[in-house]
């Protein structure tokens, strides 16, 4: 692997590359030599068609600089879609290395507020969208016998955050899928894992602010820009990390993390079972000292981004 180029020769397709992470991504592995398919369907925010011009702008851009890449407006909730997407990137490239898995909407609302059809909307891009794509990238991977999944995750997913169900429950999905593709597709080679990305960028940008704490956290996620998450990203598609699968990392400007994943903490028992007087006067106090507190992830990530 050329330091220079740790992706030449390789082809690489991003979803949700019109702009924010994805295109950060996609312009970064072009500059490491990847032939790069931009999808983009064009949306808004919150899913509805708006413009079928933000995947050809960052093929322009790509371009421009020197770099191989072609633009693509499927729908990744559209399992047609996804099987054009990956058939679009092998027919014009002969190959496909890596998918980067970020495509996404928000519809965030408060759980009592929520409608059915913004908890489905948003599901179907981040969650069944990962699996589309990736089930028709792994038909690929596995006749080649290698192949590298990138998904994007959230803390909002891992951790936790306000008016969100939607979002979080699709998000907290995805880094379970990745874990079974990861176990079911080491045989052939094919690794898959999660960034949860701090970035500031059109998704981050719809955060309410109607306090100053709010500013404030605002203000240090501005610092945060979406090119900060490509170097792990595309480090994790080159022939540099065929060691690592299954993992969950985030990414939060200077800083690189690798997050828990659920295990057991403590545990009790009792040689004739239980009751449920003897869960309350012995199984929950021996337990809860090592409850989880009700945190949302500024919580947990508390201090300025360095």
């Amino acid at each position: 692997m050329s330091k220079s180029n740790p992706l030449d020769g390789k082809a690489v397709l991003v979803t949700g590359a019109g702009g924010g992470i994805g295109r950060a991504i996609a312009i970064e592995a072009a500059k490491a030599g990847a032939s790069v398919l931009v999808n983009d369907l064009g949306a808004t925010l919150g899913g509805e068609r708006e413009s079928s011009e933000a995947a050809q702008s960052a093929v322009t851009e790509i371009e421009r600089a020197g770099g191989r890449a072609i633009a693509n407006g499927d729908d990744v909730s559209d399992r047609e879609g996804a099987a054009r997407m990956i058939r679009q990137a092998t027919d014009a490239f002969g190959r496909l290395d890596a998918v980067i898995n970020n495509a996404g909407i928000l519809r965030d609302c408060f759980f009592h507020k929520m409608s059915y059809e913004d908890f489905d909307a948003v599901v179907k891009v981040h969650l069944y969208g990962t699996f589309n794509v990736s089930r028709a990238a792994a038909d690929v991977f596995r006749e080649q016998k290698s192949g590298a999944m990138i998904h994007m995750t959230s803390t909002s997913g891992l951790i936790g955050n306000l008016a969100q169900a939607n979002y979080s429950a699709a998000k907290l999905g995805v880094a379970a899928l990745s874990k079974s593709m990861a176990l079911d597709l080491a045989r052939w080679n094919i690794r898959s894992n999660c960034i949860a990305p701090f970035a500031w960028s059109r998704m981050t940008s719809s955060i309410k602010v109607d306090s100053l704490e709010q500013e404030l956290r605002v203000e240090q996620m501005k610092l945060m820009v979406p090119e900060k998450i490509a170097p792990l990203a595309l480090w994790l598609a080159s022939d540099a990390a065929t060691h690592v699968t299954g993992q969950i990392f985030a990414v939060r400007n200077n800083e690189i993390f690798l997050m828990s994943q659920p295990r057991p903490v403590r545990s009790v028992h009792r040689d004739e079972g239980w009751t449920i007087d003897s869960v309350d006067t012995h199984a929950i106090p021996a337990l809860k000292a090592n409850f989880q507190p009700l945190e949302v992830s500024a919580d947990v990530f508390c201090w300025d981004p360095v």
